[in-house]
Parts: C-alpha cells; structure tokens; sequence
C-alpha cells in the first residue's frame, strides 16, 4: 500500500501517520470530517473510512437529487399534475417514511465520522469540542428531517380528512363553478346552516374568477328541471306562510328535515343548495366548500390574519346579543381571526348586502396575502384548524388542479356580481334577469383573457380588469356600500 494511501484510509487501526500528526491537527481533522458530513454525507467515509459506506450515501443523495430535478422540470410543463402526485397520501406517506429513514441514516454517518476523528487521541478540552458539534449536528439533522416528517404527515391527514374520494367533476363550458358556503353551527341548529354563499367562477386555463355573491334572503328560488327539489317545488322554494323559512339560505334546512326524498345522499341539504344555486344562476356548480364561520377565526389565526381596509366601524356582536366592541375604521388594518371574523359576518348596522361585500373583501384578501411560503411554515396549524372548520366535495386528485389555477388568480383581479337591489329585488326576483347578468359578468371576465396577447390573460404583471368599453366601477366612501357589478373586488375592498 502506498503511503498516500495508507494517509486516507484511517480505518480500523491507528496508522504511525495518523499518530505522527500534532493534536491541533488532529482537532482540525476530526472537525473537518463532521462538517464534510453535513456539506456532503458519506464523504468522511470516502476520504477517512470505509468508501464502500461512502458510495452507498452518495447513490441515495443522487437518487434524491435526480427525483427533484425530474418534479421541477415536470412542473414547468405539468404543474397541476406534479401538485398531484405530491399530495397523493401514497407519496406523502412514502415521503415520511423516507425522511425518518434519512434522519436515522445521516445520524449514523454523523456518528462513524465522529470515530473516524480518533476522539480518544484528543485533548480533553478539544474532545469535548468535538462530542459537543457531533451532538449539535445530530441534533439539527435529525430534528428538522424529522419535523419535515412531522409537516408531511399532518398533510397527509390533512388531505385524507378534509378532501375525499369523490366524484370528479369536469369543467363545465371552460370553468369550475365551486359554491363557497359559510354558515354558523348551533345547538338550535341542524348541522351548519348556510348563511353566506359565494358562486366562485373559475376560468379553468387562466384562473380569472368571478365571484357571485348571493343573497341569503332571495326567495322562490327555481330548481333545474329534473332534480328531487323542482319535483317538490315546481315553482320556486316557496309555500303558503313559509315566510323566512323559505329563504336561499332554508333550501338547506327543509331538505335536511326530509331526508326521505334524498335515498342515499348524506348531505341532502348541501345537495338541494347546490340545485338552488344552478337554477339561480344558470351556472353548473362542480364543487362546494362549507366553512364553520365560528370557526373561521382559528384558520386565519393560524395564518397570522389578514390586512383590509376598514371604511366604517364594524360592531362585534348584535343581532340577538349585545355589541361587544367595534373593529375601528381605517386603512390596512391588520385583524386576527377573531376581528377577521366579525368583520366578515357582523350583520348589527348594516344589510346582508354590506356583510357580503366584507365577506369578499376577506376572501380577496386571503388569496391575495397567503404566499407559498406563509402555508408552508403555518400549514401544522393550517390543516389543524381545516379539519374542524372546512368540509368540501372536492376529491383529493383534484387538489393539483385548484392549487394550480389558485396560484394563477393570484396574478389576477378578481371581479364579482351581486343580484341585489335595486337591480334585483329578493322578495320577488326576476331570475331571467340574474341569469342574464351572471352570463354577462362571466363573459367579461373571459373577453380580458380573450384580448389579452398571449390568450391566456398571463402575460401582463398587472393585468386591466375594466373592459375596454366601459369604465372602472367606482367604489364608494366604503367596502360596506356595493356596486353590483364590480371589476376589481380589490379596489372596491380599498375603498
């Protein structure tokens, strides 16, 4: 063997060279061997101990390299699809086992290069140096491959609690029509009742959406033709003396209170909403989100809140209980969930009409302020309070689609339409005319993408929400007063 040799391949033995080196040397090397285990696991053994061990640590970080370079590079052309295939509980589930494996592996390889730096030839002063990086190296390592686990499992449990197996639902005309319900949860009540509902329009290529807000109050809602509801009501929700009870918002209540005309369903009541909602609009509903709004303020806790800009002072409270407080008025108010919350559903004041555009304004504002990154260091919290407060219809193998088209809204204005006064009276609605209005609505939103360069609305940074022939709305002294046609809830929410 030759002496160069014999200087590298410190295995098993102490060699007369090794002996021969000064401890300020040995120190040196025994550090050198720990570091180049973090820069590059196995690499102590490839220089100092057994290469075999070495290449064996190399292949597995190779492996791992070539399957990231190849989810990057499938995202660049493929990104709903890549989103899939990482949030599939299959992958996620093989991921966490993998990462426990890694931090079980690393700190193995922290450990051999430890001994590999011949601790007993030290110093006692730079032996316990060197024990006491080799324990803060384990430490850091296997502590965050094992909170990555940790991260990876409560997605995992995230994805298998609140989203299912479901049906998937196909774009229907180039969009995703996904009813977005909040409602209040209560001992009087049965199940979560809705009491806020927002048609989301999706452009299924660009992720332009139109939100449809819809009031609560609007009565003698016509079903489709066909479904259990327009058999039992073949002209409009509505019945001798019903009064409130035969509101948008009792659609849910009355079917759930009769179940037997809906063999088989579980949700009845979301199911004869969704109806209500198409024959309303016009629009096929794909999927819905119900969120317990009493439980609202958890998950944008969990998201350290949100920033809106507050036209009026909101009351806390009221309405069947008394006025807790007010969330002051003014410009980029940052609210927790709890003030983010009342702002979104406090009614004391004001019409259902205002607490509508509020509710748009949080919902802008959710989408607009929720990086990437803000989910990814929150999300343990996030999917926590998901799972108490959000049910949703849509399949998990959909997830990549809606994550895709949400990063692109992201980019984009988000316009709305309202069917309230006085274009549209509730208590005696013509739907030919909210049909009509939605139709136009959706089909100014797809005209800016349609004009826009490259035919897809991505290509400008800030891209014009106004169409060429009309100008701007105006928003008013407040986000509680609403057009009715908005192009850009944003400004109007900046009012």
């Amino acid at each position: 063997m030759a002496w160069g040799e014999q200087e590298v391949d410190v295995v098993r033995q102490d060699k007369p060279e090794l002996s021969n080196l000064s401890e300020p040397v040995r120190f040196k090397r025994a550090l050198t061997l720990l570091l180049m285990t973090l820069v590059l696991p196995g690499s102590a053994q490839i220089v100092a101990g057994s290469k075999k061990a070495g290449r064996a640590a190399w292949r597995v970080i190779a492996g791992i390299v070539a399957i990231i370079v190849f989810l990057v590079l499938l995202s660049l052309v493929w990104r709903s699809g890549t989103i899939n295939i990482i949030v599939s509980p299959t992958t996620l589930r093989i991921v966490q086992v993998l990462l426990v494996l890694l931090a079980v592996g690393w700190a193995a390889l922290f450990v051999d290069a430890y001994r590999l730096g011949r601790p007993l030839t030290l110093e006692r002063n730079h032996r316990l140096t060197a024990s006491i990086v080799d324990g803060v190296l384990v430490l850091v390592v296997v502590g965050a491959l094992i909170w990555g686990s940790t991260i990876v499992s409560a997605q995992r449990d995230f994805v298998a609690s609140v989203f299912g197996n479901g049906e998937k639902s196909k774009a229907d005309k180039g969009r995703y029509n996904v009813l977005l319900l909040g409602g209040d949860s209560g001992a009087n009540r049965i199940g979560v009742r809705p009491d806020s509902l927002t048609l989301a329009s999706i452009d299924a290529d660009t992720g332009r959406t139109v939100l449809i807000g819809l009031p609560r109050n609007m009565a003698k809602v016509p079903f489709p033709a066909g479904t259990e509801m327009a058999k039992q009501f073949p002209n409009g929700f509505e019945w001798d003396g019903c009064g409130h009870d035969c509101y948008l918002n009792g659609v849910y209540t009355w079917a759930m209170g009769h179940k037997q005309h809906f063999p088989g369903v579980k949700e009845p009541g979301l199911m004869a909403t969704q109806q209500a909602v198409e024959g309303l609009t016009g629009l096929k509903v794909n999927y819905y989100v119900l969120i317990d709004i009493a439980g609202f303020q958890h998950l944008l806790d969990a998201v350290g809140g949100i920033t809106v800009d507050v036209g009026k002072k909101v009351p806390i409270g009221g309405i069947g209980g008394p006025i807790k407080g007010y969330i002051k008025p003014g410009k980029d108010q940052h609210l927790d969930g709890y003030h983010a919350m009342w702002f979104a559903r406090s009614r004391a004041g004001a019409s259902d009409y205002e607490r509508m555009t509020r509710q748009k304004c949080v919902m802008t504002a959710m989408l607009n302020q929720l990086s990437p990154q803000k989910v990814l260091t929150k999300f343990q919290g996030i999917a926590s309070a998901s799972k108490e407060v959000v049910q949703t219809n849509i399949p998990s193998g959909e997830l990549g689609t809606f994550t895709d088209l949400a990063l692109d809204s992201k980019k984009l204005p988000v316009s709305s339409f309202s069917p309230v006064p006085p274009l549209i009276k509730t208590g005696d609605p013509d739907f030919a005319l909210v049909r009509t209005k939605v139709a136009e609505a959706v089909g100014k939103s797809e005209a800016l993408d349609k004009g826009s360069d490259d035919g897809d609305g991505k290509k400008s940074d800030t891209p014009s929400s106004v169409s060429p022939t009309k100008k701007p709305s105006s928003p008013g002294k407040t986000p509680s007063k609403p057009s009715t046609d908005v192009d850009d809830v944003a400004q109007v929410c900046k009012a």
